[in-house]
This record gives structure tokens, sequence and C-alpha cells, in this order.
């Protein structure tokens, strides 16, 4: 009698440990998501890295009708959808895409920025505060608390009193964490170098649910090193410019750019397992992941309605290394397509078609490489930082007889020592005015925008707009300036983002599922207009900063 009770006492710990899923065995008093009869049981959203509105079109005739064209054709799009702020980079766009506010509030100025206060640059997602889990590493020392305001993923999980069930998975910390928000049940993301596992930190977790180590287990990483070739045969990619160019970066260990690429062969000298996130099969991997969460976790079971916030980010990687215009980047789609078909009918099987809603959209476009451009005679050009920087200090001296008045230049934002602003009596608003009156006649810079404008009244001009709400009170620098349109401080190969132009700013937004409307429109949206819209079909509270507003023609009238 004893062993059977031992028995049945250990199978019911080892299945609480083996899922997030001990919230739902609670009590569950009825709430107000309950009463909702057509709200979704599951809300996914999909943020595809680094994805060009005219990715869309432009590999339109070569997609499946399971993938895009599915969520397309089948749901509501955004044809003339926009960033509203500068610096266009992943963690500020995802932040703002969860948040449904800028930079200006929900405080995610860059990826990296310059902390004033502890004098060091900080990574956005960094927590010395917590340790990984599933790893020994640094790189599970991370959470989101340097995102100031709620995301809709907390907002859900405040509804619901905890009830909801909210998960995070991306190839980067970032694209995981910061569209889970601060009160998820978990968010995952990729380690690669000798170690090819997903993992998470303390912030959510003590220990890695059974069946994430079970799929660690499984080395599917290691089934991605294999060969990565075009999925059609090559002279079929007519979208793209040729295979062999000037404008690509080629991995280590190989001479050109060019199909195939035999991953194995060049793992050890680009990074064993984080070589899988220059290719389409980080996508894969990812979208592996995200099937097995939404399984194992039983997401979209119950009457509560759940979230998925899946980051597709090879995309990024591969567009950095081998540029807008190439080969990779069509193959690449053509093959996230895949595994947006498949996660869809992921979906219908464990959820049920008209039980989902998803939405998907990007954090930032990209632009054209400049040499390329330059090559068809457009102008374009490359910005040399550290000839900026010398520049700045030579003119420094001239004006104040000594060049020890900056702290940092950084995101195309100059940065005061304050110290030594007060130690030699230089007021900081003259200090602005002078460097915003000098280094707009440097070649290259557009425009300049100084603290003092941007903190005093609402800018007039379209990128002045776009500069203040990216600009943190707190946070930011004291000026700021703007390079022309697709100049770049970025080596001259491959593709790189974060300005104000329309191919950093214009990107998909696509809404499909439960309670959304077939359709498309040319009106003007914004990014931080999809959180307010995913809480008016949920009707819960909008994010605790939300400045954007809801689509209505996106959603079935009630």
């Amino acid at each position: 009698m004893k062993n059977v009770l031992f028995l049945i006492i250990a199978f019911v710990f080892i299945t609480s440990c083996s899922t997030l899923s001990r919230k739902r065995d609670q009590p569950t008093p009825l709430n107000p998501l309950e009463a909702v009869q057509d709200s979704p049981k599951l809300v996914v959203g999909i943020v595809v890295d680094q994805m060009r509105y005219d990715y869309l079109s432009r590999f339109y005739h070569r997609y499946s009708e399971d993938g895009f064209k599915r969520l397309m054709k089948g749901g509501f799009q955004l044809t003339n959808n926009h960033y509203n702020f500068v610096p266009t980079y992943t963690a500020p766009g995802h932040a703002s895409i969860y948040t449904g506010t800028s930079p200006m509030n929900h405080g995610i100025i860059g990826n990296n920025w310059y902390d004033k206060f502890e004098d060091k640059v900080i990574y956005n997602a960094g927590d010395d505060q917590v340790i990984g889990v599933g790893t020994t590493s640094d790189e599970g020392r991370m959470s989101p608390r340097r995102m100031l305001t709620t995301t809709i993923t907390d907002q859900l999980e405040l509804q619901t009193q905890g009830r909801a069930k909210v998960i995070g998975i991306s190839i980067k910390d970032r694209g995981a964490i910061l569209p889970a928000g601060h009160a998820a049940d978990a968010a995952y993301w990729f380690e690669g170098s000798d170690q090819g596992n997903f993992i998470s930190s303390s912030f959510y977790m003590d220990q890695l649910p059974q069946w994430v180590t079970d799929f660690n287990a499984l080395k599917k990483a290691e089934e991605y090193l294999k060969t990565w070739n075009t999925l059609y045969p090559i002279e079929t990619y007519t979208a793209s410019g040729s295979d062999l160019n000037d404008f690509e970066k080629a991995p280590k260990g190989k001479q050109a750019a060019v199909f195939p690429y035999d991953l194995n062969k060049l793992k050890a000298e680009n990074g064993n397992y984080s070589l899988i996130k220059a290719t389409p099969y980080g996508n894969s991997i990812v979208a592996d992941f995200a099937i097995e969460a939404l399984k194992k976790e039983e997401m979209g079971k119950d009457s509560i309605a759940d979230f998925l916030a899946v980051s597709f980010s090879s995309t990024d990687y591969i567009g950095h290394q081998y540029g807008v215009n190439s080969i990779e980047i069509e193959d690449t789609y053509l093959r996230l397509d895949q595994d947006i078909a498949r996660f869809l009918k992921a979906l219908d099987e464990e959820v049920g078609k008209g039980n989902y809603t998803v939405f998907l959209t990007a954090d930032h476009g990209a632009v054209n490489n400049p040499a390329y451009l330059q090559s068809r005679n457009i102008n374009a050009g490359y910005f040399d930082r550290s000839d900026f920087r010398n520049k700045l200090n030579n003119a420094l001296i001239e004006k104040y007889g000594f060049d020890d008045l900056i702290s940092n230049i950084s995101n195309d934002q100059i940065f005061f020592n304050k110290v030594n602003l007060i130690k030699n009596t230089i007021n900081p608003i003259d200090l602005e005015h002078f460097i915003a009156s000098t280094i707009i006649d440097y070649t290259s810079i557009d425009k300049v925008y100084t603290r003092k404008a941007l903190v005093s009244g609402a800018m007039q001009d379209g990128i002045g707009t776009l500069i203040q709400n990216g600009f943190h009170h707190k946070r930011s620098g004291d000026v700021i300036y703007v390079l022309e349109p697709a100049v770049i401080s970025y080596s001259k190969t491959g593709s790189t983002h974060g300005s104000s132009q329309s191919y950093d700013t214009h990107v998909p937004l696509l809404f499909y599922g439960n309670g959304i409307n077939q359709g498309s429109s040319s009106k003007r949206t914004e990014i931080i207009d999809i959180a307010p819209t995913i809480s008016s079909l949920l009707k819960i509270s909008f994010p605790n900063a939300a400045t954007g507003n809801p689509i209505s023609e996106v959603l079935i009238k009630s």
C-alpha cells in the first residue's frame, strides 16, 4: 500500500514540475474573460525581426497558401503601418509593440544605451539581480526590469488574476523577454556557442519545466547544422540580386557569400551553434519550440485566454550579413513561410480554427546596402563615427580650450559630461546650441535636435516628432543628430537599420482569426496601435502608458 501511495505522490509531483500549468490547478472563480464567449482562447503575437513591408509583396508570388498568404487573405492587412519613433532597433520595437507606447514612456531607448547615472553602457534586458536557468553563463542574466511600463501580456495576467498563461519565445533574449512582460510565466531564448539550448532566467522560474529539458535533450540544434542550399533552383530567385556580388559578407571560413553553405564545416569558426542564428534554421528551431510549448503547456485549452509571443530573429542576423537584396534573404522568407504554415497548422490542431487570434508585424525594417544603391546612381553613403568624434572634439577645444565635455556618443545621441560642465561653469543650453550649430555643417548630417527643443514643446515636422517620441527625458542624450537618407554607420556589406526613414519604419501588420475582419486598409497606422487593438479584442485594460489607439476596422463589432 505504501508503495502504491508513493508512486501516486511521485507521479503528481513530476507532473506538476513538467509544465507551468500549476496556476490552472487553483480554484478559478468566474472572471471577465470567461464571461466573454466570443473572445479568443489564445492570442499569438508574431514579430519577424527586420521584416520590411515590401517583403510581403516582393516574394508574394512564391509564398504558399498556408503561410503569409493565409494571414493576408483570411485576415486584415494594414499596408501603411509605421513606427512612430526613432531609433528603430529590436528592443525598442518589441517593447513598443507590446506596451502600446513609444520609448519616451516605456524607456527602452535602444538595444544598448549609455546610462549617465552609472556612467556605462547598459543592455536593455541585462539584470545582475537574476541568474540563468538552464545555463551557467551570463546569457541567462536577463529580465524586463528596465522596461518602465506594462505590456498587453501584463494586463492579461492582471485581468485574470494570474490565471492566463503567458510565454515569450525567441532566438534573442530581448525578443522573448520584452513581449512576455513582467508578469509572464516564462520567457525562453536560445543560447548558441557550445550549448544549443533554450534557456531562461530566475526572474521567471527556478528550474526549466521538464518538457523544455526534454526538448533540449533532443539536440535539435545539432540537426540544423547541415547544408543550407536554396529551397528552389537558384535561377528562379529573380526577386533578388545575383548570388555573387560585392555587397554581402561571407561567414568565416568561406571565401564568398554564395550558396551552398556547409554549416557543419563552418561552425567551428562561427560560434558553433551560434551559427544557426544567421541561417533560416534559427527560425525553424523557434517554430519547433513554440509548437512544443503550445502542446505541452496546453495553451488555449480552457476559457481563460492565454498569450504566446513568438519572435523570429534569424531574419535580422541574415539581413545584417547578406543585405536586403540578397538571395539569402529571399530564401529565408520562403522557408519562414513554411515554418509559419506549420505553426498555424499546429494552432488549428491544438486550439482549433476560430479559437485563436494572430497578429504579425516586425520590430523594424532595413536599408538597402548603400554601396549597392550607389552602383545604381542613388544617393547613399557611409558615416564615419570616429571622424565625427574627432571633428567635434577639435571644435570643442577651439571654443572652450578643452574637449572633455562629452561623456558618450552612441545611437546618434551626444551625452554631456555634466560634472565637467559644472566644474567649468559651462551652461548646458549654450553647449547644446554650439554643438547643434556646428555639426549641422558636417557631411552626411541632415538634422540636429537639442534637449531643450525636445522637452519644451511638440515638434512640427515629421522626423522631429519621431525623434521626440523616442526621446526619454531621463535616459536620452543632450543633442541628437539625424543622418541623410540611406547614409549609415556600418560596414560596406549587408544591411542595417535604426533611422527615421520609411525603409526602417514601414513594416507589415496582419491580424487573423477570432474577432478579426477580413480586408485591408491603406490608412496610416502606427506600431503603438497593436496593443490597444488586442486589448479591445480581449476587453481588458490597455497597458498603463499606452498612447496608441485601437484599429476599429480590424475588429468584428460585437
